[in-house]
């Protein structure tokens, strides 16, 4: 099923799902009209306080496409269309106000509904003069604004919610000049959208909204064809995917989170409701643990607990196995919307591949949130930790691998090693990165564990283990120090083994030196590690080559994390040796 069908499809699950021709839009003031077409009262919607405050959504008449053409809406808009009057400059307001009046002097001539006759006088004798306190105020400018009869104001009934509205909105909607011909949707004969609505809410994209399809130059045109016509979708598919599309992508719809620079929406096919939520809220967690937390009952926890711990979905809920689920990852792309993902299979197939980016991602000791989201990983690969500055499209291309089970980008791994050489940080969470690639990309599970393995003779992960001992024997004989071994040298000892190992092994010396005479049984356990790394390393190989391969340097620091994370541990939960102590 394509992206536009499943859609479609999911069009006729939504709750309160708006009628052909409407949308649900941010109304910030509701303009309340006496019948003689003077204003009776300006209602605040919006809630919230301060500058914080929230438009309130509004099933109104659907919003003209507008590019760079004027093009007012009915019945609603914002200020500068629907009073003149702007807190930017307004190079065009003049003519945007004109616009909105000329189209509604026109449609609603010889009306005879109370409120429409009411606007219509309204706009005959305003002027963007008027526009002054107490009765209008500042945060109105550039706010979103319909009109309501004040007798109708208390039961928010709006001017365009009257049958007369409805209906005159009916005709409108229909006399635009299309084609019939079938849908690539649906299959069935009906009008070709000429444009599509826009979809808004993608992180980064233009507030006014983009298109998924659309054909605004001659090269993406042919055989004649303009615009809709290259690609035919039916006015009522083109609405059916856009309202499901942008209620998916509304911040609270329960379906939609943000990975990296890609906004993602997911939704269940199911004929049974509640096994749709239950999927949905399951997948929510995996990406963004804690975000749906009124979704998550009882009974969803448990469910994610057995995943967690490795069961195949069948055995923990049938139903679940075969409910059809789809992931769509969105991105700006100038005034398009780019497809970066798509993921659409059975959840227990989704839930397979979660298990195994699970067991990849393994690591002992583990991060200290052991369910990290994935923005948290994310935010590893950012220079100075930033969301914006997130490598582009690594997100989507790291997001698809864990959907579809294939291999993970290898930029995945050349970003978190550049990471690390530049801020030095090795941590649970580029190491869990590193052994996940290793493992899936060049199949290296016996050379990657999960804990310290004292046996693992890759040179990469000794001399890992070997550079974690350096710096451990510096701070048992220093201490704190403002420039450690691992600070001055890591980035080279990873990746040039043979310009840094010589220089640690002299430095060494002279702190297990120092070292002999504060913590002498401390000394012969340094030593021993040191020793016992050295003599299973291979003879036959060089034990510091001159340089060190991409997956060897990701080695290198899973080594190091391993034998550090155990020196900690020894530290804080068992005593030294006796014989060492001796």
């Amino acid at each position: 099923m394509s992206i536009l069908a499943s859609l479609v499809r999911a069009y006729d699950r939504l709750p309160d799902a708006p009628a052909i021709g409407y949308s649900a839009e941010k109304i910030g003031f509701l303009i309340s009209l006496s019948r003689d077409g003077t204003v009776a009262n300006v209602v605040d919607m919006r809630s919230g306080e301060g500058k914080k405050k929230s438009p309130a959504l509004v099933m109104v008449p659907q919003p003209e496409k507008r590019t760079v053409a004027i093009a007012p809406n009915f019945l609603w808009d914002k200020t500068s269309y629907a009073l003149g009057v702007t807190a930017g400059e307004g190079k065009r307001l003049a003519d945007e106000h004109a616009a909105f009046v000329k189209r509604h002097l026109d449609t609603l001539n010889g009306e005879t509904d109370d409120g429409l006759s009411a606007f219509r006088v309204f706009l005959e004798n305003w002027s963007p003069e008027q526009f002054t306190a107490p009765l209008w105020h500042d945060d109105m400018k550039d706010q979103n604004v319909a009109f309501c009869l004040e007798e109708d104001r208390l039961s928010r009934v709006m001017l365009h919610d009257r049958p007369a509205a409805k209906e005159l909105w009916g005709r409108l909607s229909s006399q635009h000049e299309t084609t019939e011909q079938v849908c690539l949707v649906t299959g069935e004969s009906g009008p070709v959208a000429r444009l599509h609505p826009s979809i808004k809410g993608v992180w980064g994209g233009q507030s006014s909204g983009a298109a998924i399809v659309s054909f605004n130059l001659d090269a993406f045109e042919s055989y004649g064809h303009e615009q809709g016509d290259n690609a035919p979708v039916s006015e009522t598919s083109a609405f059916q995917y856009t309202t499901t599309l942008n209620r998916f992508l509304q911040r609270d719809s329960g379906h939609r989170v943000q990975i990296g620079d890609a906004s993602t929406v997911f939704w269940a096919d199911d004929s049974d409701p509640e096994v749709s939520v239950e999927a949905e809220s399951l997948f929510m967690q995996w990406v963004h643990p804690g975000n749906d937390d009124a979704s998550v009952t009882k009974r969803v926890a448990e469910k994610l607990r057995a995943i967690h711990d490795g069961r195949p979905l069948s055995d923990i809920d049938d139903k679940l196995d075969g409910v059809r689920f789809h992931v769509l990852g969105l991105s700006p792309n100038a005034a398009r919307i780019s497809i970066r993902f798509y993921f659409e299979d059975n959840f227990g197939t989704l839930a397979a591949n979660y298990q195994r980016y699970l067991q990849d991602m393994k690591l002992e000791p583990p991060p200290k949130d052991a369910n990290a989201p994935l923005w948290r990983y994310l935010i590893e690969l950012a220079v100075l930790g930033k969301r914006e500055n997130i490598p582009p499209n690594l997100a989507g291309d790291w997001m698809r691998a864990i959907l579809s089970g294939s291999t993970y980008p290898l930029t995945l791994l050349s970003t978190i090693l550049l990471r690390i050489r530049s801020d030095g940080a090795v941590n649970a969470l580029r190491v869990s990165v590193l052994r996940a690639v290793l493992i899936r990309n060049f199949k290296m599970a016996k050379e990657a564990p999960v804990a310290l393995d004292v046996e693992n003779r890759n040179r990469g992960y000794l001399l890992g283990r070997l550079f974690a001992v350096y710096e451990q024997v510096q701070m048992a004989a220093l201490g704190n120090v403002n420039a450690s071994v691992k600070d001055k040298f890591y980035g080279s000892a990873s990746a040039q083994p043979r310009k840094v190992f010589a220089l640690l092994e002299t430095g060494s010396a002279n702190h297990l030196a120092k070292l002999g005479k504060q913590k002498p049984g401390y000394k012969v356990v340094l030593e021993r590690t040191k020793t016992a790394i050295m003599d299973i390393m291979e003879p036959s190989a060089d034990p510091f080559p001159a340089s060190l391969s991409a997956e060897e340097q990701a080695l290198f620091g899973l080594g190091y994390y391993h034998q550090r994370s155990e020196f900690f541990r020894k530290s804080t939960d068992t005593p030294e040796p006796k014989e060492a102590v001796e």
